[in-house]
């Protein structure tokens, strides 16, 4: 995925030894992936260039990225299928061309003062991190229909992203996958999980080489049995007053990369320092 190590121990054994190693578990060799949630969003208004500025700076592995589709075909960075939690406006965003959706600005307080900032497209992060970000994006099907995948595509490879390893996909949608990767087989992708639904056999039996599931569906069997498949483990979290134990519960079963909304917090974990 990010990183080669794994794969370079091997054959160094290989060489040194003239025996064929047992492969390592993915979360053995590299220390877990630190993924920012919607950018920092703990610090500044979530899926913002500001907030994506912030994850950035603090020396993320990658910044995850929600996309829905305007009513002319932009996409932009937003988790919810209305605009109503994070703006000042209201209604769902097929429902705006890009014009009207700037008319808007996403608005939330920190420490008692209000930040508002506008709705950035995909090709505005694009253009503000270029090559020097890894990309974790989420995609989703638009009207019930893989319309998003295509656009997307031809952003990354405009942008030299898939070239260069620099993107991962993430997706509920199963369709939304196997569109990705009829259109681009080099990307890897993460099959999510919605909290409750976790499956373990499809999850096992699946090609995707990394399966995103909330915190609580998270044991040390589910882990376990995804790691000898040769999976790697990828955990978000839903509740924000108990997400700082559930990292470090999550931690302790060697999962291999977190989704977090505090930034800071987990890379003292990894560090060990909590």
């Amino acid at each position: 995925m990010f990183r080669k190590t794994a794969f370079f121990l091997i054959i160094s054994i290989i060489a040194l030894t003239g025996c064929t190693p047992e492969v390592p578990q993915p979360g053995l060799v590299d220390p877990p992936k630190i993924i920012a949630h919607r950018g920092a969003n703990d610090r500044f208004n979530e899926h913002t260039l500001t907030a994506y500025k912030i994850a950035a700076n603090d020396g993320v592995d990658a910044l995850e990225i929600d996309l829905r589709m305007t009513k002319d075909d932009v996409l932009i960075a937003m988790h919810d299928e209305t605009i109503d939690r994070t703006t000042n406006g209201e209604g769902e965003p097929e429902h705006y061309t890009i014009e009207e959706m700037k008319e808007y600005e996403t608005v939330e307080v920190f420490n008692q003062k209000e930040s508002e900032e506008e709705i950035p497209t995909l090709v505005e992060i694009l253009d503000t991190f270029g090559t020097s970000e890894h990309y974790y994006i989420e995609t989703r099907l638009v009207d019930g229909a893989t319309e998003m995948e295509e656009p997307l595509i031809n952003y990354l490879n405009m942008y030299d992203l898939v070239e260069k390893s620099l993107v991962t996909i993430q997706s509920f949608s199963q369709a939304s996958l196997e569109k990705i990767q009829q259109l681009e087989d080099d990307i890897p992708l993460t099959l999510l999980y919605k909290k409750g639904n976790f499956e373990l056999e499809e999850a096992i039996a699946v090609s995707y080489p990394i399966i995103g599931m909330e915190s609580t569906d998270v044991t040390v069997t589910n882990v376990n049995q995804l790691h000898r498949a040769g999976k790697e483990v990828h955990v978000y979290f839903t509740n924000p007053s108990s997400q700082r134990e559930e990292q470090k519960r999550v931690h302790e079963l060697n999962v291999d990369g977190f989704f977090t909304d505090d930034i800071l917090f987990t890379k003292e974990l990894i560090a060990g320092n909590e």
